[in-house]
């Protein structure tokens, strides 16, 4: 068992097992076809043990480092077995789940998402209050063992395929300070007084959702944390959706960078500079997102620091698809092929996880003590 641990031997062991085991997706483009072949292989990559190492066992995990994951991951979707937006869930939700929840509710739920048997999502941004997290609106007010919740979420990815929810509040009175009266709580969706509506973005695609509360019950054993911990698990949380639920994007990102060049080679057109440039982007994200998987694996805490890594992924990211509007004129504005479609949505990847404009100040500010102006 520590021999699998190695990571060069648990890659070469795990792609022996998927040469072995057919999870070729079926004809399905639609966000439901993804959602459904990402539960396939969840399942098969949990009964096979692959996508518990990595986690730890008390959360029915079978240990090993996290760069464990990110291999799992690579190799998933790098063989487009399943796609990059669900797969991203695992590693957001699940250290919060381990490190916030109590240990018994953890070792009950991480398994179910673990195994595909449910997905989760993740009520943080609010209309209004998208980047400035502290000002969230949506209200939790105690009655007895019982919390009741008003409010709204939006953006909240695949809300409409997920059992669970983990959800930011505000509690506490008038005069508690904003990043004191933050308290999170883990909910179940189908909860009376849940709504769910899915919001069709340019891309034509229902990812994103808006998310309604209204005298939604949840019981106190449900709360992570203790009250005035919600800040606290978004700040710990915030560094995994700006960094390791990258891995599998970048792998993704790569082969779709080889479908290009297929194209272009297809076209009779000679691979020039902006290829190149493509190709040193790709190739300097992936080198960060290594270093940070090896903070990951020496026990370090990831901080303001993936910050960077969110820039150099939406920067990779739109570059790549920037090269395919030139290099294939009128694919993407006459074709309705994939290539549009991760055209429009690469729009966002300055957007999502933080602007741009955000993790710059953060870099600046937290990372070269450059201040406020």
């Amino acid at each position: 068992m520590t021999d699998l641990f190695e990571p060069a031997t648990f890659r070469t062991a795990l792609r022996t097992w998927l040469d072995e085991n057919d999870l070729t997706p079926p004809d399905d483009h639609s966000l439901q076809g993804h959602m459904q072949q990402f539960a396939r292989v969840q399942r098969a990559l949990y009964d096979g043990g692959w996508s518990r190492y990595g986690w730890p066992e008390e959360a029915g995990g079978l240990g090993g480092p996290a760069m464990l994951r990110a291999i799992v991951g690579e190799e998933v979707v790098g063989r487009r077995l399943a796609e990059p937006g669900p797969y991203s869930m695992l590693e957001v939700l699940t250290p919060t789940m381990i490190d916030y929840a109590q240990p018994e509710l953890a070792a009950e739920m991480v398994p179910k998402l673990l195994s595909g048997e449910e997905q989760w999502c993740q009520g943080f941004s609010e209309p209004g209050s998208g980047s400035d997290l502290a000002s969230l609106s949506t209200r939790a007010v105690q009655r007895g063992d019982t919390w009741v919740i008003n409010g709204q979420k939006v953006w909240t990815s695949f809300a409409q395929f997920s059992h669970r929810c983990v959800l930011l509040t505000r509690t506490g009175d008038a005069d508690t300070p904003d990043h004191q009266a933050i308290t999170a709580f883990f909910v179940d969706v189908d909860t009376p007084g849940i709504s769910v509506r899915p919001l069709r973005t340019m891309h034509d695609v229902d990812e994103f959702c808006e998310v309604y509360f209204d005298d939604v019950e949840v019981d106190s054993s449900r709360m992570l944390g203790k009250p005035g911990d919600g800040w606290q698990l978004a700040m710990d949380l915030l560094p995994y959706e700006r960094s390791t639920c990258f891995w599998q994007r970048i792998a993704y990102l790569y082969s779709r960078f080889d479908g290009l060049v297929d194209e272009v080679r297809g076209r009779g057109q000679a691979i020039d500079v902006d290829m190149g440039e493509v190709y040193l982007a790709l190739h300097t994200l992936r080198c960060r997102s290594r270093a940070t998987q090896h903070r990951l694996a020496e026990g370090q805490k990831l901080g303001a620091d993936t910050s960077i890594d969110k820039v150099l992924l939406a920067g990779a990211e739109q570059r790549l698809y920037d090269t395919v509007r030139d290099l294939l004129p009128g694919v993407i504005e006459l074709d309705d092929t994939e290539w549009r479609t991760e055209y429009l949505y690469s729009r966002a990847a300055t957007i999502y996880g933080g602007t741009a404009e955000i993790q710059r100040n953060i870099i600046a500010r937290r990372l070269l003590d450059l201040g406020k102006e």
